[in-house]
């Protein structure tokens, strides 16, 4: 682990250094002078985290870089369901000891899961935790299917409903007095992929916050969120993928964030083809199958975990009851990319598009 930290940060340093002549040359900003930078690593949840930000100098930003990786770091291995780590006790340790023992566990983990149930209740159980094992079996299918095309097939219903019977989310206890977390059912396992990224995106970015750094747009595999706005006093513009990747136009819409977050899901993304059908990596609680309503959805909010769950949620809800959804909630808008490519939005998410799309 020690050896893959040092050449993740070398590999930052030569990025900011490649960087800062254009930043030199292009974005000084105000009195502080400020400058642009980028830094990306790639060995945190399995994707790309990126950062861009505004500092005086190399320095300065390389500090705060190290400062996320390191604490995104944290949250990588205690919300792992694959590797074990040498003293902690993370979601694999929990899964491991399903019916059997209760784990003592960070609270990081603890205020995750409560999050989770949160999202279990207000989205009906569109996002459920406790489907590991159903995701499971998706996972193992698709990889195989990925790995070889020509042999590629889909899960059987029956094994699928079998599995179904061990996802109920009442069924993860947890004990806040005694720190620990049980499931109760030994079949059950967690996936938190709907909540993870989103919820340690969060929580990174409001450790800055509390430190007064801002200027700062943190993106952890496309779970996006904005401290405060750019140094030049405008808001970050982030343009959100076309679901339709053969398309000339890379982005279907541009958006303005200042302090929000912005998260996409779409069949884009993780997918395999059986017998000339797309299935993704979203799978519907009700129909054991990707979601179909949908090829992508993006919602923007103040809070980064919660914009994680939702849009896993309404990709899996039809369109008048996400919308409900959305609606009902302060400080919600979303987007939906229908099967034929045409856009709904909510009511409220024309107030963040960017009139220089």
């Amino acid at each position: 682990m020690q050896n893959k930290k040092v050449l993740t940060f070398i590999i930052i340093a030569g990025t900011l250094a490649a960087l800062t002549m254009a930043a030199v040359n292009t974005a000084a900003i105000g009195a502080k002078k400020e400058q642009r930078f980028h830094a990306e690593f790639l060995n945190l949840f399995d994707t790309v985290t990126q950062i861009v930000g505004y500092s005086k100098n190399k320095e300065e930003f390389t500090q705060i870089a190290t400062d996320v990786h390191d604490e995104l770091e944290i949250y990588h291995q205690l919300y792992d369901i694959y590797n074990d780590y040498e003293g902690i006790a993370n979601i694999k340790t929990i899964n491991d000891n399903a019916g059997k023992n209760p784990v003592k566990v960070d609270q990081k983990i603890i205020d995750m899961l409560k999050l989770a149930g949160e999202a279990y209740e207000k989205t009906d159980g569109k996002v459920n935790a406790a489907m590991g094992s159903v995701l499971s079996i998706w996972h193992d299918y698709r990889t195989k299917g990925i790995e070889n095309p020509e042999t590629a097939e889909i899960p059987p219903m029956d094994k699928l409903k079998e599995t179904a019977l061990h996802t109920d989310f009442s069924k993860v206890l947890i004990d806040e007095e005694a720190s620990t977390v049980y499931l109760e059912d030994p079949d059950m396992r967690l996936d938190v992929g709907a909540i993870a990224k989103g919820y340690a995106t969060e929580q990174v970015a409001r450790s800055l916050e509390a430190r007064g750094i801002d200027h700062v747009l943190l993106s952890v595999g496309g779970n996006i969120r904005a401290i405060g706005i750019r140094a030049d006093g405008k808001p970050w513009k982030l343009d959100i993928q076309n679901p339709d990747l053969d398309s000339d136009k890379k982005a279907i819409d541009t958006l303005n964030l200042d302090g929000d977050s912005l998260v996409s899901s779409g069949d884009y993304e993780r997918y395999y083809i059986v017998d000339g059908l797309k299935y993704h990596h979203i799978i519907n609680p009700d129909t054991l199958m990707p979601a179909a309503y949908f090829r992508a959805v993006s919602v923007v909010c103040i809070d980064s975990g919660w914009a994680d769950a939702l849009s896993t949620a309404i990709f899996n809800l039809p369109y008048e009851k996400g919308l409900a959804l959305v609606e009902s909630m302060e400080g919600v808008e979303a987007m939906w990319v229908l099967p034929d490519n045409s856009i709904k939005t909510s009511s409220g998410y024309e107030a963040y598009r960017s009139n220089d799309r």
